[in-house]
């Protein structure tokens, strides 16, 4: 069928949908203590559910799981919606999924976050749910919760989920690029590299005595003291050669330049 969604076992395609009268008519006879309908109203209410999970696709957590954990935060919507929100039931359940979810991820995180850090983030998370806006920015939450910015930057950093360095982030036709790939080598990249080459030739024309004196100096991390006693001679006479070497070796770098 177009349209069908199959995920965590469950086919769209074999849930009944309700038009938002019919939900109104079930969420009164709910409230109204009918809860032999529950599970009927939870059955046609889990493409809720289904939406939200597709959004966390690329968690390593098992998907089952949090299909189960967003049920229960399905669950809860349907037990504490209240009319007067004057809001679709829909539109009031969604953030209650997707807070329960992220709770669990966060909670079952393979970070250790501190308990304070977590309570920040628990309340910035709530604090959004119940303002049905999830685009509220760190600074207004902070100015809503009394506390400082920085500590409500720091509490929601630390409660994402880190990513794999060999995630995939791109695979097709065989090729398949991970995050590691993504990531700018300071150390090995051109110019780095062209630098060591020109370094390397600037040495080989040093005499021996001035490959030794700059091998002990820049290599060994010798004093110049250290490297007279070494070599028998003064440090004058170190502090010279190196001097010469080190000239020599400028010159010759800004030649291949």
């Amino acid at each position: 069928m177009l349209n069908k969604v199959e995920i965590c076992g469950i086919s769209t395609a074999t849930l009944p949908k309700l038009r938002h009268q019919e939900v109104e008519e079930m969420l009164v006879r709910l409230k109204n203590g009918e809860e032999d309908l529950k599970d009927e109203f939870v059955r046609c209410n889990l493409r809720l559910v289904l939406s939200v999970v597709q959004k966390f696709t690329h968690k390593r957590e098992n998907l089952d799981d949090i299909f189960q954990i967003g049920c229960i935060g399905l669950i809860k919507a349907i037990d504490n919606f209240d009319f007067t929100y004057n809001v679709k039931f829909s539109t009031y359940a969604v953030p209650m999924i997707i807070g329960e979810i992220r709770r669990y991820l966060r909670d079952n995180s393979v970070l250790r976050v501190s308990r304070s850090l977590k309570d920040i983030a628990y309340k910035a998370l709530k604090l959004k749910e119940m303002s049905g806006n999830e685009q509220m920015t760190n600074e207004q939450i902070a100015l809503a919760l009394g506390i400082d910015k920085k500590d409500v930057d720091i509490a929601i950093d630390a409660t994402v989920e880190p990513y794999s360095l060999f995630e995939s982030v791109y695979n097709e036709s065989g090729e398949n690029v991970v995050l590691l790939d993504q990531i700018k080598d300071e150390k090995s990249n051109e110019e780095s590299w062209l630098e060591k080459i020109a370094l390397v030739e600037a040495v080989s024309q040093l005499n021996e005595k001035e490959k030794s004196v700059v091998n002990m100096r820049y290599y060994q991390g010798k004093t110049q003291i250290e490297v007279a006693e070494e070599v028998g001679i003064s440090q004058a006479q170190v502090s010279r050669i190196e001097k010469n070497a080190i000239e020599r070796l400028k010159k010759h770098i800004a030649v291949c330049d």
